[in-house]
C-alpha cells in the first residue's frame, strides 16, 4: 500500500529541491512497471553486469572445485578491493563525460612518497601517508585546473600525467628499487580479518544505517509534499541486505585455514570498502554536488545556464578521483606488502573497464558507484576463475577486453534506444 502524501496547492517547501525522486512514485506494482519500462527503453543499469556475474559464478564453479570454497571467496574479496575503489574513483569523472588516465600512477607516486618519507627519512607513518594523500589531492586540483579553467581535454592532460608520473615514480623510488611496508596497521588492511562476531555487527550496522536513511528520506519527502515510494520497497531492501549480508558473513566465518591456526572472519577490507561506497553514494545521491555532477554529465551547457558552477564541480570531481586513487593503491601495496616504481601503472584501464562493465556510461550523466563495484567484481571474478583454471594472462586480457567491448556496445545501444543521437 502506498503512503503518498497529498500535494498542497501552495508552493512546496524549499527542501523539496534537495530531494531525489525515482521519476515514477507510487506502489510496488507501479515501481516494477516503471523499472521494466526503463529496461525496455535501454536503461538497464547494472543488470547486464549482475547477469554476467551470475553466469561467471556458475561456470567457474562447474569448471573448478576450488572456486566456491571459503578460502577462494575471501581471496576474491581482497583481490577485487583495489579495483573496486579505483573504479568508484573514476565514476566521479566519468559521470561528467571526462576521464582520468593518470589515476593509477597518481596513486603509485603517492605510495612512493609515503614509503620513502617513512622508510628513508624516518617520518611517522601517519604523516608520511597524509603527504601521499596530499599529493593525490594536488594532482586532482591540477587536472581540474587544466580541464575546467584552461579547457584542455581531460584525455590529453591525464595522458601527459600518466607518462610523466611514471618517470617521477622512478626518480623517487629509483630504478629497480623496492621497499617493504613495515607498518602492521597498513598490512592488516588487506591481510587481516574481523573476529567472527565482527561480521554480524557489520551486517547489523548496515541494516540500521539503511533503515535510518530510508525513513529519513521518506520523512523529508513527506514534509516537502513530495510523493513517497511504497513502504514495502524499504522492507524488501532491508530483507535483501539481511539475507545476502548474513550469507556472506556465515561463509566467511568458516575456518579456511590449512594449518592448526584457524583463519576465519570477514576480511577487514570489506567494511572499509562498504563505508566508501556509502559515503560516495550519499554524496552523489543526497547533495547538491551530486545532482550537479549528473546534470553536467547530461548537458553541461544547460547546467551552466541553470546557474551551476560547472568549473568548480569538475575541479572537485577530479580532486575526489585522484584522492580515492591514492587510497586504491594503498590497498594494492597493503596486499603485496611492498612498493616499487611500477605501482598503479597497469590498473587504470581496468578501473575504467570496471565502471563501464558495471553500467556507468562513458558519455556521462548515468551510473552509480555501486555499478562500478559490481563491474570490478565481474573483472576480478574473470581473473580469479581463469587463474584457478591455470590459464595464462593472455587469455585473461582477451576475455576482459571482450567483456569491456560488449559492455560499451550495450551502453551505446541503450542510449540509442533511449532517444540519444548517433554521431
Amino acid at each position: 500500500m502506498s503512503t503518498n502524501a497529498p500535494r498542497s496547492s501552495a508552493a512546496p517547501d524549499p527542501a523539496a529541491s534537495d530531494l531525489i525522486g525515482s521519476g515514477v512514485e507510487g506502489g510496488l506494482v507501479d515501481q516494477m512497471r516503471a523499472w521494466w519500462s526503463r529496461v525496455r527503453g535501454g536503461d538497464m543499469g547494472a543488470l547486464p553486469a549482475i547477469g554476467g556475474l551470475v553466469v561467471l559464478g556458475v561456470m567457474f564453479s562447474i569448471l573448478s572445485p576450488f572456486f566456491l570454497t571459503e578460502r577462494n571467496f575471501a581471496n576474491l574479496m581482497n583481490q577485487a578491493a583495489t579495483l573496486v575503489v579505483l573504479g568508484m574513483a573514476l565514476v566521479f569523472v566519468l559521470l561528467l563525460g571526462e576521464i582520468d588516465l593518470s589515476a593509477g600512477v597518481t596513486g603509485g607516486v603517492g605510495m612512493a612518497l609515503f614509503v620513502i618519507l617513512f622508510a628513508k627519512f624516518g617520518l611517522p607513518w601517519p604523516l608520511a601517508l597524509l603527504i601521499g594523500f596530499g599529493f593525490g589531492f594536488a594532482t586532482g586540483a591540477l587536472i581540474g585546473f587544466f580541464v575546467a579553467r584552461i579547457g584542455i581535454p581531460s584525455f590529453v592532460v591525464t595522458l601527459g600525467l600518466f607518462l610523466g608520473y611514471q618517470g617521477l615514480a622512478l626518480l623517487i623510488i629509483g630504478d629497480g628499487g623496492l621497499y617493504r611496508i613495515e607498518v602492521p596497521e597498513l598490512i592488516a588492511i588487506q591481510n587481516g580479518n574481523l573476529p567472527p562476531w565482527g561480521g554480524w555487527v557489520m551486517v547489523a550496522i548496515m541494516l540500521i544505517i539503511s533503515a535510518a536513511t530510508s525513513f529519513w528520506d521518506r520523512a523529508r519527502r513527506t514534509r516537502a509534499g513530495v510523493p513517497n515510494r511504497a513502504i514495502s520497497l524499504v522492507y524488501i531492501k532491508l530483507a535483501v541486505i539481511a539475507i545476502l549480508g548474513g550469507g556472506v558473513v556465515y561463509i566467511l566465518n568458516q575456518n579456511r585455514g590449512q594449518s592448526v591456526v584457524a583463519v576465519e572472519g570477514v576480511p577487514i577490507i570489506v567494511p572499509i570498502v562498504l563505508v566508501i561506497i556509502w559515503l560516495g553514494t550519499f554524496l552523489l545521491d543526497r547533495t547538491k554536488f551530486g545532482r550537479y555532477v549528473y546534470a553536467i554529465g547530461g548537458n553541461a551547457e544547460a547546467a551552466r545556464r541553470s546557474g551551476v558552477k560547472v568549473r568548480w564541480i569538475k575541479w572537485w570531481a577530479f580532486v575526489i578521483c585522484s584522492s580515492l586513487a591514492v587510497f586504491a593503491m594503498l590497498l594494492s601495496v597493503s596486499r603485496v606488502g611492498t612498493v616499487d616504481a611500477t605501482v598503479g601503472r597497469d590498473i587504470v584501464l581496468s578501473g575504467v573497464a570496471a565502471a563501464v562493465v558495471g553500467g556507468v556510461s562513458l558519455f556521462g550523466g548515468r551510473g552509480r558507484l555501486v555499478h562500478a563495484a559490481i563491474g570490478a567484481l565481474v573483472i576480478a571474478t574473470i581473473t580469479n576463475g581463469l587463474g584457478l583454471l591455470n590459464l595464462g594472462g593472455g587469455i585473461n586480457l582477451m576475455v576482459t577486453g571482450g567483456v569491456l567491448i560488449l559492455a560499451a556496445t550495450v551502453d551505446a545501444l541503450s542510449r540509442l534506444r533511449g532517444g540519444g543521437a548517433r554521431t
